[in-house]
């Protein structure tokens, strides 16, 4: 996707579970917990990245713009790629990924119709 792409508003979730993580991860993750809080993380373009004190859990938050007949498709699988991408490259160890979407057209357009009642 690119950001010409002026198609619906999407917040990904992308949640999973650590595993294997080296030492070298594991000490960083245990570094940088405080950067990574669920009460810092916001959905933006680039991604925001939480996670737990136990370092088990964590989720991923993008916000995504996609068209096309299947928007929502299309926003799990960018969502889940960039995911997967970030992960590598920080060599976490990961399993158990699970994505949820959530239309915020539809959230805003519920609202319009709901102060028009």
């Amino acid at each position: 996707m690119n950001s010409d792409d002026h198609g619906r508003v999407f917040r990904v979730t992308v949640r999973g579970r650590f595993c294997d993580l080296s030492d070298q991860a594991r000490r960083y993750l245990v570094g940088a917990l405080a950067e990574h809080d669920v009460f810092h993380s916001a959905y933006r373009r680039e991604g925001t990245f939480t996670y737990d004190a136990k370092l088990d859990f964590f989720n991923v938050r993008y916000e995504s713009r996609a068209g096309g007949d299947t928007p929502a498709d299309a926003a799990a699988a960018h969502g889940l790629a960039e995911a997967e991408t970030f992960l590598r490259t920080m060599q976490f160890g990961y399993r158990d990924l699970k994505v949820d979407v959530v239309d915020l057209t539809t959230i805003w357009s519920d609202a319009d119709l709901r102060r028009r009642r």
